[in-house]
């Protein structure tokens, strides 16, 4: 598996955080920064992860900001992207085996590292289940075509 991972500003903390945990499990990621702890705008940092992840150059991605809503909002601009929100590890669980998320987001600002750290675990870990999943899944992409 290889992760593209990113944040804003806002969400530099927890996003080495979790950059700790992907080299504590052994994944293949690339961090697309901010390097420095200026203010940056979030949508400059979530579109090269998400169309990285929409185009094959990694299998999912990571995104985190204050909240994760921007970051969620503009990931799901994109082509091919069902971005997930989420603050709790029954939501991560349900949208890897649900919806097929393909990118998570995070806020800094909400939950601790602690709690992102399971989070962040359990979507990396957990599979897609398919079969009825999978039609609904199809019926949400069939929305980009519109």
């Amino acid at each position: 598996m290889k992760i593209a991972i990113s944040s804003d500003h806002g969400g530099n903390n927890l996003r080495k955080e979790i950059v700790n945990l992907l080299n504590e499990m052994g994944i293949e990621y690339q961090d697309f920064g901010p390097h420095t702890d200026d203010s940056v705008d979030y949508p400059d940092y979530a579109k090269p992860v998400a169309e990285a992840v929409a185009k094959g150059e990694f299998d999912r991605g990571i995104l985190i900001c204050g909240t994760g809503i921007g970051m969620s909002i503009a990931a799901n601009k994109v082509k091919g992207i069902r971005c997930a929100l989420v603050h709790d590890v029954f939501s991560a669980k349900a949208t890897r085996g649900h919806n097929n998320s393909n990118v998570l987001a995070m806020g800094e600002r909400v939950i601790g590292p602690g709690l992102a750290r399971e989070i962040a675990r359990t979507w990396l870990t957990e599979e897609f289940e398919g079969g009825r999943h999978q039609t609904r899944v199809q019926k949400v992409t069939d929305l980009e075509q519109q």
